[in-house]
């Protein structure tokens, strides 16, 4: 009987670590079929390795009773506790800040936090909300930021652009800063630098984010007081 018993508690440990594998197989495809550095591999990793730590956890607290000269009293999830501090450092190796001083890598982050948490929670045997989240996670991923595109406030159906102009006269300056504005192109920072026999023109632009980068490049590439463009998504 100890055998059967022994056996059933294995293959509960089994299941735990296959749903754990498979809750974190779908957090890192969403992050795969994006191309981001954080994809299948390392959620899985951190997904099951967090839900194994966590039934390790859990385990040893009821592994040393104690006796009668020695009580020993353990916090079930103590090990674990230190999965969300540890993780930490991982997800920070992914936060880039780019020469634009636009900030990348957050998400990612957060779903390589959000990885763990599920390990946990099913290590510690809350299957059904380990799933319930998952399915949440993936919702507030893909498919709330695209519905906000569509019904959300105005600053939310925008998106930001970094543009970066040579124009030969400095006095064409203002003239192509009123063309932009013309192209219903929202500035909303410049910074201008004198080269030796130009200007260099930085600007930080907002436009419908519905528009093409490459529609706003074709407009602002045809003014002839520039000579050369430069535009990025931020």
């Amino acid at each position: 009987m100890d055998w059967f018993l022994d056996f059933h508690w294995d293959l509960q440990i089994i299941i735990k670590l296959c749903i754990s594998a498979v809750l974190g197989l779908i957090i890192g495809l969403e992050r795969e079929l994006k191309r981001k550095p954080v994809g299948l591999k390392t959620s899985l990793v951190i997904s099951i390795v967090s839900c194994l730590l966590t039934i390790v956890s859990i385990e040893s607290a009821y592994m040393f009773p104690g006796s009668d000269k020695v009580n020993i009293t353990m916090d079930p999830l103590r090990l674990a506790a230190q999965i969300v501090s540890g993780i930490g450092f991982l997800g920070a190796g992914v936060i880039l800040r780019r020469g634009n001083d636009s900030i990348s890598g957050l998400t990612t982050a957060a779903m390589i936090w959000g990885a763990a948490g599920i390990g946990i929670a099913v290590g510690a045997g809350f299957y059904v909300e380990a799933i319930a989240g998952v399915i949440l996670l993936i919702i507030s991923v893909e498919l709330v930021p695209p519905l906000l595109s569509i019904i959300g406030p105005k600053q939310l159906r925008e998106k930001e652009l970094s543009l970066k102009l040579i124009i030969q006269n400095k006095l064409d300056i203002d003239n192509v800063i009123k063309k932009i504005n013309d192209e219903k192109i929202s500035i909303k920072n410049i910074r201008i630098k004198d080269l030796e026999d130009s200007q260099a023109v930085q600007l930080k632009i907002i436009v419908d984010i519905k528009r093409e980068t490459t529609d706003v490049y074709y407009a602002v590439s045809n003014f002839k007081e520039i000579k050369t463009v430069e535009i990025e998504s931020l």
